[in-house]
């Protein structure tokens, strides 16, 4: 389950209504999605994109994507360190980025300019979609470990725009570990 972290107000949230309000005033989407009794989240690419077919269909009708696809990242993943490099620099794109999480875990970072820096960090069963144009960069948690499905409105994908006044440097990923229990309610950082 997500926890939306805020440091410069020192907040955090855990429940699943409040993140879904909190994204939503700030311009994100944020669902649960069903993984009990869907499929294995680690059945091959083709059987977990026909498992989710009706809601990443909904997703292309709505958004304009034209594909979809699985992302596999283990901690032994070749060329790992210069692929994560790519995310965890502060970024936009020219189209959505939306990921629904099926394993392991990793943070966004968003950046809106006229409000603080908030990270979410997403969990298997998270949906978040990152509008076009969001300030953001994205960092694993420590067990360098996630398998999503992501969307794409161009069949080439997106091209990160880096930014020259990116603040990333400046924040940690904030994942909270295998000992953190969800539904803790809201509590200081």
């Amino acid at each position: 389950m997500a926890v939306v972290t805020v440091p410069a107000e020192n907040l955090r949230l855990t429940e699943p209504a409040e993140i879904r309000d909190f994204l939503a005033a700030n311009g994100l989407l944020y669902d649960r999605w069903p993984l009990e009794d869907r499929v294995d989240p680690a059945a091959p690419a083709e059987t977990i994109l026909a498992a989710y077919a009706p809601e990443i269909d909904e997703l292309k009708r709505r958004g304009g994507f034209v594909t979809a696809d699985v992302v596999d990242v283990y901690p032994d993943t070749p060329n790992l360190d210069a692929m994560l490099a790519k995310f965890s620099k502060e970024h936009t794109h020219t189209e959505d980025e939306i990921r629904f999480i099926l394993q392991g875990r990793g943070v966004f970072h968003i950046n809106l300019l006229n409000r603080p820096v908030f990270a979410i960090e997403v969990w298997a069963g998270d949906l978040i979609s990152v509008p076009l144009g969001t300030r953001h960069w994205f960092d694993l948690c420590s067990d360098r470990r996630i398998r999503a499905i992501r969307l794409f409105q161009d069949m080439s994908g997106w091209t990160p725009h880096y930014l020259a006044d990116g603040v990333h440097a400046a924040y940690e990923p904030l994942c909270l570990g295998p000992a953190w229990i969800p539904g803790a309610g809201r509590a200081a950082t």
